[in-house]
């Protein structure tokens, strides 16, 4: 191993990575997963040790930020056990943690415990209603009781991650963003991608992130440009300029942020992806399970990197969706 950083053919140094640790989940939001889904067999998903092994490699080549995602993570047993294990590996400077809440009110004080920094958690709406119209389950009030016990445990940087869809958000964005302001959360508002696994995603259900900002500042409250402490960060914050909460933005579709993009990706079987929309991926998971070195790890992960494009393509005509969805890849 050389310890020289990850960069691609364009010059971006990639120093996070986004590890799904399962395909299942407890909802099935049409935006992530088709209703019937058939999930991988335990055996073919990795280990905590091999991902322990492969953050490793990586946290010697300088990525330092992961984000444990799914499926719905807090479903793979003792998961704290996994954040804890991470967390001791020198180099790693945060893990954070994507969830739809469902099973955070019983987990969290342990999360808390094992040095999880940062909470994402997924809520489109607090209608239940919508709620139900949007994941096909019931379950609001599991994930505001999760919420509560985050910040009853302790945990300060909680963010609310909402999917922006035309035809269902409109009505459901002010009273999210009433909501955030009084719990004192984050918000950000994630452009609608062709990640559903039905294929039935159409352009004109993006709802952009400039709508959705409009209707906030003419709803809610004003809005002011946030300092960008992360360059790769992509969403484009803003504070209410009467100082109470923020808001951002992440416009994947109608403004792609490509060029400043520092991810890579482990799938919960153990496949390496440079890109959510990547139509190619890396087996670590036999590679690991081969007997390979650290070093031949390292040189499958550097492939994968240099093999990464210019942008994800989206809005090029010659864009061909992902063959597999959200849940798959990890979020």
């Amino acid at each position: 191993m050389n310890n020289l950083p990850i960069v691609d053919t364009f010059g971006r140094v990639h120093s996070s990575l986004r590890v799904s640790v399962t395909d299942r989940c407890n909802i099935r939001c049409f935006y992530c997963m088709p209703e019937l889904v058939k999930f991988l067999p335990q055996r073919d998903v990795l280990s905590f040790e091999e991902i322990v092994r492969v953050v490793r490699v990586l946290a010697s080549l300088g990525v330092d930020r992961i984000r444990i995602t799914g499926g719905e993570p807090l479903v793979r047993a003792e998961l704290w056990t996994l954040i804890s294990m991470i967390r001791s590996i020198e180099g790693v400077l945060e893990v954070a943690l994507t969830t739809n809440g469902l099973l955070l009110a019983e987990q969290a004080e342990k999360l808390k415990l094992a040095g999880l920094d940062r909470l994402n958690i997924s809520l489109d709406t607090v209608n239940p209603v919508v709620f139900q119209r949007i994941t096909r389950r019931q379950g609001l009030e599991k994930v505001l009781a999760g919420i509560a016990a985050a910040k009853e445990v302790g945990f300060e940087n909680i963010r609310l991650n909402a999917v922006s869809i035309s035809g269902i958000s409109e009505t459901e964005i002010v009273p999210l963003a009433k909501f955030a302001r009084q719990q004192n959360l984050e918000l950000r508002f994630i452009e609608f991608m062709p990640l559903d696994g039905d294929e039935a995603w159409q352009s004109q259900q993006v709802l952009s992130g400039t709508s959705v900002r409009k209707l906030i500042e003419n709803e809610v409250g004003s809005l002011v440009s946030a300092e960008r402490f992360v360059p790769s960060q992509p969403a484009v914050d803003y504070h209410y300029s009467d100082g109470i909460g923020s808001v951002g933005f992440v416009n994947s579709v109608t403004e792609p942020f490509c060029h400043a993009c520092d991810r890579m990706r482990i799938t919960a079987e153990g496949k390496f992806r440079n890109c959510l929309f990547s139509s190619v991926e890396w087996d670590v998971r036999e590679a690991l399970r081969s007997g390979a070195t650290n070093g031949e790890i390292e040189n499958l992960i550097r492939e994968c990197v240099t093999a990464k494009k210019r942008g994800h393509g989206t809005n090029d005509g010659e864009f061909l969706r992902p063959a597999k969805a959200m849940y798959q890849i990890g979020g």
